[in-house]
């Protein structure tokens, strides 16, 4: 099952916004919105950033640099596994 947002009242008033992976785990949890509207546009932001948006590393070793463009989606492990089993095949054909 893919994430999904839950639009949760904000202690000190307000809404934020959880984005929760598949299985139901906390994976982030938003600012706080004055409003739902607002709210509601910032999952399309979010939306948005998460799908082309740049990872910049901002921790003590990483210096600011962009760890890279483009970033593949997190296989299932039922996915992982098909894709194990068609990579020797394919380096195989790839020595031929």
């Amino acid at each position: 099952m893919a994430g999904y947002f839950e639009l949760v009242d904000a202690p000190d008033g307000g809404y934020r916004v959880r984005m929760m992976d598949g299985a139901g785990s906390l994976m982030a949890i938003s600012v706080t919105f004055p409003t739902k509207r607002a709210a509601v546009a910032g999952v399309a932001m979010a939306r948005e950033i998460a799908g082309t948006g740049l990872i910049r590393d901002k921790s003590n070793e990483g210096a600011g640099t962009v760890l890279r463009e483009r970033v593949r989606p997190v296989n299932s492990a039922k996915e992982e596994a098909a894709r194990q089993k068609k990579a020797p095949a394919a380096r195989r054909a790839a020595v031929s």
